[in-house]
């Protein structure tokens, strides 16, 4: 069995041809996506979070609403970037949309992506300190986030407060339990995925990493995340860490899907740079008919290692055709591969 939810960057364009043509959109259109998703019994709805462009940008807005509107599905985002985030005020807001939800949240953070503008979480007041780069910086920010969800006073209450304060040193509010252990960090190289190991966070290896070894992504990917798994187990942590990993993926079952996707399943990686230092890897595409597609996937190690498939989504062609893209996996494709 494997857990298979959707990821949807949230874009959105005027252009007449686009699905998802504002910001309000985009949003509705995500929360009616879950819903569907939900109906369908997949497992999960994820957003990416992306500042200065038409992209999905505040998630805890979208999380509490998707949480409002759904009873079972995981909720959750791959990834924020943490350049951006004040670690506090993001553990209140985390707290009370995995309240609203019941506990469903599961929080894909990282040290983020290039970003439209630069240096863009100069904008938001942060910079990296002296001697740290914007990645340190990131790395830090989801440190302290991570250890707030502790549920620990820290802070020392004041001795003549408008209300009434429990005994000692005081704690973030609202405080969800349990939300601590959904957290997952993103992960583009092997020893961030160590990181985040001893650190005790789950992980999310999307669809490029550090190009560490020359092999094909999906055997890199794998080894990472067996890299990972070895960490958590030599850091002594009790639980069991969830990993996933995020495809496009595409079942051409009729006249419309072979339109759109007929001719981009891509049959290899590709190569580019993030930024001026760092070559990556970045994995195939696929898109075929079920019965293709099934062995083509048999062979994909990354996914085989991993207990959660994100299925990236075109979400500028509407909801109604999304809904069609994830029901067409559940229902043609997972049980081939004995997910389901």
């Amino acid at each position: 069995m494997k857990k298979i939810g959707f990821l949807s960057f949230g874009h959105w364009n005027p252009s007449p041809q686009s699905g998802a043509r504002s910001a309000s959109d985009v949003l509705l259109q995500s929360i009616d996506l879950a819903v569907a998703a939900e109906e369908l019994g997949a497992d999960g709805a994820y957003f990416r979070v992306h500042h200065f462009a038409r992209q999905l940008a505040s998630p805890f807005p979208l999380l509490a609403a998707v949480g409002a509107r759904t009873k079972k599905i995981e909720i959750g985002t791959a990834v924020i970037d943490m350049r951006y985030e004040n670690p506090l005020y993001m553990a209140e807001d985390a707290g009370a949309a995995d309240l609203i939800s019941g506990g469903r949240l599961q929080l894909g953070i990282s040290r983020g992506s290039p970003e439209q503008v630069i240096d863009g979480f100069r904008y938001f007041g942060y910079a990296p300190a002296e001697g740290e780069t914007d990645a340190d910086m990131g790395r830090r920010h989801a440190e302290v986030f991570f250890d707030v969800l502790r549920g620990q006073g820290f802070a020392k209450p004041n001795p003549r407060p408008m209300f009434p304060n429990p005994p000692g040193m005081l704690r973030l509010e609202p405080h969800s339990e349990g939300l601590r252990d959904r957290i997952w960090w993103g992960s583009g190289s092997n020893a961030t995925a160590v990181w985040a190991a001893k650190l005790g966070m789950n992980l999310q290896s999307s669809t490029l990493k550090d190009n560490e070894t020359g092999e094909p992504f999906h055997v890199q990917q794998a080894k990472q995340i067996r890299i990972f798994r070895e960490a958590w187990k030599e850091a002594g942590h009790q639980r069991t860490p969830r990993v996933s990993v995020s495809r496009s993926i595409f079942a051409l079952t009729n006249d419309m899907d072979r339109a759109y996707f007929g001719g981009s399943g891509e049959s290899r990686d590709s190569i580019g740079f993030i930024d001026a230092q760092t070559e990556a890897i970045f994995g195939r595409s696929y898109a075929a008919e079920p019965d293709k597609l099934i062995e083509q996937l048999k062979a994909d190690e990354g996914i085989a290692e991993a207990d959660t498939l994100l299925l990236t989504v075109p979400n500028q062609l509407g909801v109604d055709y999304n809904t069609h893209v994830i029901e067409s996996i559940l229902k043609h494709v997972a049980p081939g591969l004995g997910w389901r």
